[in-house]
């Protein structure tokens, strides 16, 4: 019969999870014990997947970018791609390789077994909406190197990165008051999911006040950015500029005033998140907030790095930033 985790623990007289910490080479688990249990392991024969490698804190240099194919519409913005630039121009120097794993496969059951346990990476990078507590937990009780995009309760702020999206809305704001629009709108992002939710307070806090019925959220396409202009437009006041979540809601937005037969910029500006695929190109061409997310995917590689490296990482009390900037075109350039 083969020999299991709980073996060594019970022949031990040690938890399980502190063999998977000896597994892991944890530094929370004294010398001493990591003795104990080796010798364990070695006299019952017990012999993991790529425990040498394990034992002698070998790497495997790979490195897994966590996705979720479950959320489609991530893979067809562009910036997914530019992230994944980011993080490889980082480590591919390093001799490492980029792994792309789907959580939808995985299971979050497995995730740590998998990866944390089994070895398969000697890293994570995963945005903030696949991680769980109990997933950020059982990896910082591991001391299993991993970065995430975007803030997460729970997760010491040095390994979080992050585009400074309140920001972006903050600047969006401020150019369309510079420009004398008064009253704009907020269009499209879903309530409750962390960069809608980031993006919505950046653009309440910049106006000294906001109607309820200006906030419309939505899921991130085309074609919700046209209704919920309709729906904007059947209000008895109406917003004199939007912004939008994205180049494709921006896009929708575009589409129905064109059909309403409301002038861009004269009647209303609109700006949005992101300078890709569309907004250069579109009639007219869009204002936006350049989110670089390919300084997003270095920085959370270089991030990871350090901590593989074991180089010094400092205690910081906020995430490393990525700072958006502002280019200004033709739909909010109101006429003199």
């Amino acid at each position: 019969m083969k020999v299991t985790i709980n073996d060594i623990a019970r022949a031990a007289n040690v938890a399980k999870s502190t063999v998977s910490k000896v597994l892991n080479d944890a530094p929370t688990i004294s010398e001493a014990t990591k003795a104990k249990v080796r010798a364990i392991m070695q006299e019952m024969n017990y012999e993991p997947s790529s425990l040498a490698t394990q034992l002698a804190r070998q790497k495997g240099y790979n490195i897994a970018l966590i996705i979720d194919l479950s959320r489609t519409g991530d893979f067809l913005n562009a910036s997914f791609y530019d992230i994944i630039g980011g993080v490889e121009s980082v480590i591919g120097p390093r001799g490492y390789e980029l792994t792309i794993s789907n959580m939808q496969h995985i299971g979050r059951e497995r995730f740590v077994s998998r990866f944390a346990i089994g070895r398969k990476a000697d890293g994570l990078i995963m945005d903030n909406s696949i991680l769980t507590p109990e997933l950020a937990r059982e990896l910082n009780e591991r001391n299993f190197p991993y970065i995430v995009i975007g803030e997460y309760p729970g997760v010491p702020a040095n390994q979080c990165v992050d585009i400074d999206n309140a920001r972006g809305s903050v600047m969006l704001v401020e150019h369309l008051l510079a420009q004398g629009y008064q009253s704009p709108a907020f269009v499209g992002g879903e309530s409750g999911e962390p960069l809608y939710e980031t993006r919505l307070e950046g653009f309440r806090q910049s106006l000294d006040s906001v109607r309820d019925e200006f906030i419309r959220p939505g899921y991130a396409n085309e074609a919700n950015g046209r209704r919920l202009t309709r729906e904007l437009l059947k209000e008895t006041e109406r917003p004199d500029a939007i912004v939008c979540m994205s180049n494709l809601v921006a896009y929708g937005v575009l589409q129905e005033l064109q059909e309403q037969g409301i002038a861009v910029p004269e009647e209303m500006g609109i700006a949005t998140f992101d300078n890709i695929p569309l907004a250069p190109y579109t009639t007219p061409p869009l204002t936006c907030v350049d989110m670089d997310t390919f300084a997003l995917g270095a920085a959370a590689g270089n991030m990871l790095m350090a901590r593989l490296e074991e180089s010094a990482v400092e205690e910081v009390q906020a995430p490393s930033w990525v700072k958006p900037r502002l280019v200004a075109r033709r739909s909010t350039e109101r006429q003199a």
